[in-house]
């Protein structure tokens, strides 16, 4: 574990905003959340080294379900993401894309059936190897890749988990051609799912960012921004637990900390033994009846959210000067 200053404005004056563990694979390892005092920036302090994460990524942390329904989702899912690129200003030749975090490069398969030359970067043991486009396997900061040479580089869910988003934003300025863009997701630090319901992927989540940071990262680095997407259309990161926190913080007047936490259905289901099935589900709702109302209200509370742009998740377009 590494303790360090804030990787936005170098300061090391910050307050603690919550403790939390591994809730996908090491229960019993708890981590702190803080946020800098000077420029508002969220990071996990301490944190696992670059040494120590990969123990945080298992090959089980990136096989998704292959079934028909989920191929479909992605297609959806992709066909979203390339409809950020649409300003891209290429008329003449190929365009040029590089994915960061491309995990399996199935995106930029995606967007080589468009038309686009593509390449990846991808630093985990754990995906599958690419073998038919370029890949670049360190980190964005240190890819060989040093003049202009991009039409657009994306990066959907990735800056959260890198150990130095200056780094990348700083790389991401000397690749992208001008006036190319630069498109990435983030969790919002300035929702309630991020800040207060525990719902960011700890410890794989080390950077947790506001429209406010974003901003000052793309001033430092000569991007523009041109639009924040605030919402659900690409990922999501659904209020789990809204309800049981506003009872708790607003009707009781008492804190919310994650032993306050109930059990996920799967969880539930998991510690008890108990297979899926509508007597297990009764029982889930004895357990926590405000989490069966709390998900049967989701879909208000997320486009109320959306609506404010307070939503969990945002997608962020920039150009670069």
């Amino acid at each position: 574990m590494e303790t360090v200053p804030c990787n936005l404005c170098g300061s090391r004056e910050y307050t603690k905003v919550y403790e939390m563990p591994d809730r996908r694979f090491f229960r019993d390892e708890f981590f702190a959340v803080v946020e800098c005092s000077r420029c508002g920036l969220g990071f996990l302090n301490p944190r696992p080294s670059i040494a120590e994460i990969q123990k945080y990524y298992p090959t089980e942390y990136y096989q998704g379900p292959p079934t028909s329904s989920h191929d479909r989702y992605l297609t959806r899912r992709y066909t979203r993401q390339a409809n950020y690129l649409a300003g891209v200003q290429n008329a003449s030749a190929r365009k040029k894309l590089l994915d960061v975090g491309c995990a399996n490069g199935d995106f930029p398969r995606f967007m080589a059936a468009r038309g686009w030359e593509v390449e990846g970067v991808e630093i985990s043991e754990s995906t599958e190897k690419i073998k038919d486009f370029p890949i670049y396997t360190q980190e964005l900061q240190h890819i060989p890749v040093n003049e202009p040479t991009y039409d657009a580089v994306t990066a959907w869910a990735v800056f959260e988990h890198v150990h130095d988003p200056m780094g990348c934003f700083q790389k991401a300025s000397r690749i992208v051609k001008p006036a190319g863009l630069f498109v990435f997701l983030v969790p919002n630090f300035g929702s309630i799912a991020s800040r207060h319901l525990f719902c960011e992927d700890i410890p794989r989540h080390l950077y947790f960012f506001t429209r406010e940071t974003v901003n000052q990262y793309l001033n430092k680095t000569g991007f523009s921004l041109e639009k924040e997407d605030n919402g659900r259309s690409v990922y999501k990161m659904a209020p789990y637990n809204w309800l049981a926190f506003m009872i708790r913080t607003r009707i009781l007047g008492k804190g919310y900390k994650f032993r306050d936490v109930p059990l996920t259905s799967k969880e539930f289901r998991r510690i008890r033994n108990l297979r899926p099935g509508l007597v297990t589900a009764l029982k889930y709702a004895v357990y926590s009846p405000a989490s069966v109302i709390d998900r049967m209200l989701w879909p208000a509370i997320e486009t109320g959210q959306i609506l404010r742009k307070t939503y969990g998740v945002s997608t962020y377009v920039a150009r670069k000067l």
